[in-house]
């Protein structure tokens, strides 16, 4: 009997056991069809995902220090990025100005081939309000609709470095308004240009000057300048950086890591300064510091040696020591830095357009500045392209860059529309105008 209550005992336990792993088996094994395919399906995008993230960082294992600096909510920028060829992620990385008052076929091909990101509009391009509205509006409507919006970029930082038409609100010197020690005021003045310069379609200003004028000598700089001191420069030219901003302008401060203590023109030549790191940030580096605490967007590298600093002899704008080590690294900055104009003699006389444009990239700079001349321009282009099918530079610096790029167009510009006459009923307003004159009143 007892034998018998055993023997059932053990047959009621095989059969739970056995019904147990009945039931669990298809959990595991996934028998069905459906079951399997889900599963394939699921194991193919986990192996697409990979493939593409491998794909992107263009290496094989994911170094930290390799991995370009973006937040997880900035991840769309990187699937618009994956959906760009090399060529037209070089072309973003170059702006360009032109020669006349009208587009010439070339240069219209030039921005309808997709191979810049910008232009770069002078005096000899601007004859009258009506004819610079229409010289944008032709811009914008030969670039290629699948590119981002083009940066139309100026020098508008008052004074005498001014740009716009006749019929501007018209402002004393940089270096008066410093004077004026009213920071409201002087981020006023930024508005007003901002306002005066998107009218017409800008949405780049090369301003404010951060520069301190600390050298007598020192002409090319000189009353651009907010003041001779740190805390001027940085008071007054922070102001007018945010003024900028505040009226949709991408304002870049300029010309790191300063220009205030040279005697040379880097229009001309190079220029060279004898000063150490210590003493750099002693004095140049405190307006830069505090503007890229304020949020500065983009940063101009001046041509300048700095031989106590970096003893390669390269110029800051094309030296890593200056642009990683000290702009990136030390200052904290994040941002997008563009070159000061490579057409200047300090480039053009010691380098070439190509070979400049690659030394810049390889020493982390974003963009790259040619004022006057497309074949100039075509010359990097050809030298970049050339530079990564020989593995001079990588895609993945490449990529690095245009990131940059994306993140700043798409926080500014929103469309290449076209704008009408009617937009620029602001333009050398009576309202524009009484900020002027706060400044010549005693």
């Amino acid at each position: 009997m007892r034998n018998s209550y055993y023997i059932l005992v053990l047959l009621l336990l095989f059969l739970v056991i056995g019904c147990s792993r009945e039931v669990a088996i298809p959990e595991k094994s996934a028998d069905s069809p459906t079951e399997l395919d889900s599963n394939h399906a699921e194991n193919r995008a986990n192996k697409v995902e990979e493939d593409n993230e491998q794909d992107f960082d263009n290496t094989e294992s994911v170094e930290p220090d390799r991995v370009p600096s973006i937040d997880d909510e900035t991840d769309k920028y990187k699937s618009e990025l994956m959906s760009m060829n090399l060529e037209q992620k070089i072309g973003q990385l170059i702006i360009s100005g032109f020669s006349g008052t009208e587009l010439s076929r070339e240069e219209t091909q030039l921005i309808a081939s997709g191979r810049i990101g910008g232009v770069i509009l002078f005096k000899q391009n601007i004859e009258s309000k009506k004819q610079l509205l229409e010289l944008i509006n032709d811009i914008k409507s030969n670039n290629p609709v699948e590119n981002r919006p083009l940066f139309i970029s100026l020098d508008e930082e008052g004074g005498r470095v001014s740009r716009l038409p006749e019929g501007k609100t018209e402002f004393p010197s940089s270096l008066m308004i410093g004077k004026k020690g009213d920071s409201a005021l002087s981020e006023e003045v930024g508005r007003v240009i901002g306002e005066e310069a998107g009218a017409f379609g800008f949405n780049v200003d090369y301003a404010p000057v951060l520069d301190i004028f600390s050298n007598p000598d020192n002409t090319v700089i000189g009353d651009r300048a907010y003041g001779t001191t740190a805390a001027e420069v940085s008071v007054h030219g922070i102001a007018v950086m945010k003024g900028l901003q505040k009226s949709g302008m991408i304002s870049a401060i300029k010309h790191f890591p300063g220009h205030g203590d040279t005697s040379v023109d880097s229009h001309e030549s190079l220029p060279v300064v004898n000063k150490t790191k210590a003493q750099l940030e002693e004095r140049e580096l405190i307006p830069f510091r505090e503007a890229i605490e304020e949020g500065a967007d983009m940063i101009m590298v001046a041509h300048i040696k700095y031989p106590k600093i970096d003893s390669s002899g390269k110029p800051a704008s094309l030296s890593s020591v200056m642009v990683q080590d000290i702009l990136r690294e030390d200052l904290g900055y994040e941002g997008v830095v563009i070159t000061d104009d490579l057409e200047m003699g300090a480039i053009e006389q010691n380098y070439g357009s190509g070979e400049a444009a690659v030394m810049a990239l390889e020493a982390g700079v974003d963009i790259l500045l040619f004022g006057h001349t497309p074949d100039k321009a075509s010359e990097a282009y050809e030298a970049i392209l050339t530079a990564v099918e020989t593995g001079r530079l990588t895609e993945a610096e490449i990529d690095e860059h245009v990131l940059r790029i994306l993140k700043l167009k798409e926080k500014y510009i929103q469309s290449d529309e076209k704008l009408t006459e009617d937009a620029l009923t602001k333009f050398g307003s009576d309202e524009h105008q009484q900020v002027a004159n706060r400044i010549k009143q005693n």
